[in-house]
């Protein structure tokens, strides 16, 4: 046989499989499976795209959640922070209320005197700071009178004329009122 009739006899046999394929696939009875096929694959291919939706969201609330979590965590961390630092300070001022005292007595202690600045000097890094007295105008919000006495001048109102014991603000808020004398 020639080189061209070994080729249309291929052809043939390739033309021949091609339509039994094309028959075999396409038969009616096979096209019920195959549209039964298609739709469990849609079916299939729904299930799993609701499915990842599902799971993408539960993971994005997730998300949200830990971030939550984590900054509320830290507000409060950095409460007891606060509340540890105010509580320490507090415990310390009648330290200094006695160092003042002791000055007030021998005020020609450099030791005690240098004992004081070091003291204010830690205590104003950490936000503390001395409520103004002597001369200011009455404030309530800072000021607690101890005594009143009379002979300022009526047009200025209620003028602090002595401190009795000092007062304190930490990081803007009050720590403790100063305790004073008026005049009015």
């Amino acid at each position: 046989m020639s080189d061209e009739s070994l080729k249309s006899d291929e052809s043939l046999k390739n033309k021949n499989s091609e339509e039994a394929l094309a028959e075999s696939v396409y038969e009616p009875e096979d096209s019920d499976k195959v549209d039964n096929e298609i739709e469990k694959l849609k079916k299939k291919l729904k299930e799993c795209r609701e499915e990842k939706e599902k799971y993408l969201s539960g993971w994005q609330r997730a998300q949200a959640d830990f971030i939550n979590y984590r900054r509320r965590q830290e507000e409060k961390i950095a409460e007891w922070s606060k509340m540890f630092g105010e509580g320490l300070i507090k415990d310390i001022l009648p330290v200094l209320d006695s160092i003042d005292a002791a000055l007030k007595v021998n005020s020609e202690d450099e030791g005690l005197l240098l004992i004081k600045q070091q003291l204010q000097s830690i205590l104003k890094k950490h936000g503390l700071e001395e409520i103004k007295t002597i001369g200011e105008k009455f404030n309530p919000e800072f000021h607690e009178v101890v005594e009143c006495e009379e002979g300022g001048d009526n047009h200025q109102g209620e003028i602090v004329s002595e401190e009795i014991q000092k007062g304190y603000t930490l990081k803007g808020k009050l720590l403790r009122a100063a305790k004073i004398k008026i005049k009015k």
